[in-house]
């Protein structure tokens, strides 16, 4: 677990862990001096008890702890000692505790008696002590602990709560940016959150707004330029001179095909996002099928070479299918009836390659594909043109050559990039499309 909910969770289990320590160190201290001072006393307790005996002449026996008594005479009976300097102080008439090698010595003195003073000696060794100081700190650490993990529960929900809003303003980010205008963020969360939401909310009317005032005005223009082209069109049909009819007419129409193909990237809609993506041999076979119509109608032969699996490209589906509708409808315009055609898709490891064959009369070069002089054919290059625009968007090449049909052959070499989640392919839908028979 990384990032923001992790640094909560670090933040509060330090703050938690220096709170704990501040308050269960000293207490274990005091733990440790009372259970000190709980034993000097059952000691002192004990010590008093057999003074009391030997004041009255008895020999007093404690088989719990090590108890001496030394007599003034010099002799001592109990647990065996040495008569150090604390007995001798206490032989005075002062009781006390003192510490001595392993322990604690508890000395009570005898007082009325006319032989001396003896003296009563009980020893505390270290264990008893602090006899139940480590259970104690064991314990403290145990509840330690079970606060640093209580804490550690709660800001972790805290975090997730957090992190969650964050993500979700994230993932509604991502869908802006690939394009989908519809998404809006969830206003939930923190406050500023909240306001970062309202804000993107904001900002996806506002670019939605603007890119249809933009279509619509690209639209507009160009239905505009309509009325005078055809106006222009009906003075060429008063041109007396055929040929100088014929030069101005493929002007025109040509001049129309741009604007009609202006209006139709006006009107469709946003498509590719920030990583487009379309299947070549799903796009391939669906606009192959649609003009197969076409090809049946003019006598065209028209032959589908695709391989079984799917390849994805960095391109929208929509500008692939139109870039081979517009290759296709080059087939159509620049060759005569009966010519054969074919479509192919071939994949490679890094590369998927898409070609559109003709057996008509094919292209002068890759630098002038369409002779100069020859106007009857009606092009211009737009349909090569959008090709190699789409082919160049999604990092690959157009070439144009000699089919093995004898005629012209386009070829569009475009990289393969990973699959979708979950392996959805995307192909083309068939409306948005250019339907264009020239």
């Amino acid at each position: 677990m990384t990032g923001v909910r992790a640094q909560v969770n670090l933040l509060v289990a330090t703050t938690t862990a220096v709170v704990l320590a501040a308050f269960l160190a000293p207490l274990g201290v005091v733990l440790r001096t009372m259970a000190e001072q709980r034993a000097i006393a059952d000691a002192t307790t004990r010590a008093q008890a057999a003074a009391a005996l030997v004041a009255v002449g008895q020999t007093p026996r404690d088989d719990e702890v090590a108890l001496t008594v030394f007599y003034s005479d010099g002799t001592t009976v109990g647990a065996p000692a040495e008569r150090g300097p604390a007995v001798e102080l206490a032989s005075r008439g002062e009781a006390f505790a003192a510490r001595t090698s392993g322990g604690v010595e508890v000395l009570v003195p005898v007082h009325g008696l006319t032989t001396g003073t003896p003296v009563v000696r009980v020893f505390v060794p270290d264990s008893s002590l602090h006899s139940g100081v480590l259970r104690s700190w064991l314990l403290l650490a145990a509840v330690g602990l079970a606060l640093v993990g209580l804490s550690l529960l709660l800001a972790d929900r805290l975090g997730r709560r957090l992190v969650g809003s964050v993500t979700a303003l994230a993932a509604a980010a991502d869908r802006l940016a690939a394009g989908d205008l519809t998404v809006r963020a969830a206003t939930t969360g923190p406050p500023e959150l909240q306001r970062v939401a309202a804000e993107l909310n904001r900002l996806a009317d506002r670019i939605g707004e603007l890119l249809q005032a933009e279509r619509d005005e690209v639209a507009s223009l160009a239905h505009r330029l309509r009325t005078p082209l055809t106006a222009l069109r009906l003075d060429i049909d008063a041109v007396r001179d055929p040929q100088e009819r014929e030069r101005l007419g493929f002007d025109v129409e040509a001049l129309i095909r741009q604007v009609d193909e202006l209006i139709r990237t006006a009107r469709r809609p946003v498509r590719g996002g920030v990583h487009p993506q379309a299947d070549p041999v799903a796009v391939a076979a669906d606009r192959t099928a649609f003009w197969s119509v076409l090809a049946e109608e003019s006598g065209r032969p028209i032959e589908l070479d695709l391989p079984p699996g799917p390849a994805l490209v960095a391109v929208p589906a929509p500008d692939l299918a139109a870039a081979l509708d517009a290759l296709l409808g080059n087939v159509f315009s620049h060759t005569a009836d009966g010519t054969p055609m074919r479509v192919s898709v071939t994949i490679s490891d890094d590369r998927c390659v898409l070609r559109v064959e003709d057996g008509g009369p094919g292209f002068l070069g890759p630098e002038n594909p369409i002779p100069p002089n020859d106007r009857s054919t009606g092009s211009t290059g737009l349909g090569l043109d959008i090709a190699k625009r789409t082919a160049e968007a999604a990092g690959g090449t157009l070439r144009l050559g000699t089919s093995a049909l004898g005629g012209a052959l386009v070829e569009l070499s475009l990289p393969i990039i990973a699959g979708p989640p979950g392996g959805r392919v995307i192909a083309g839908p068939p409306d948005q499309v250019s339907r264009s028979r020239r």
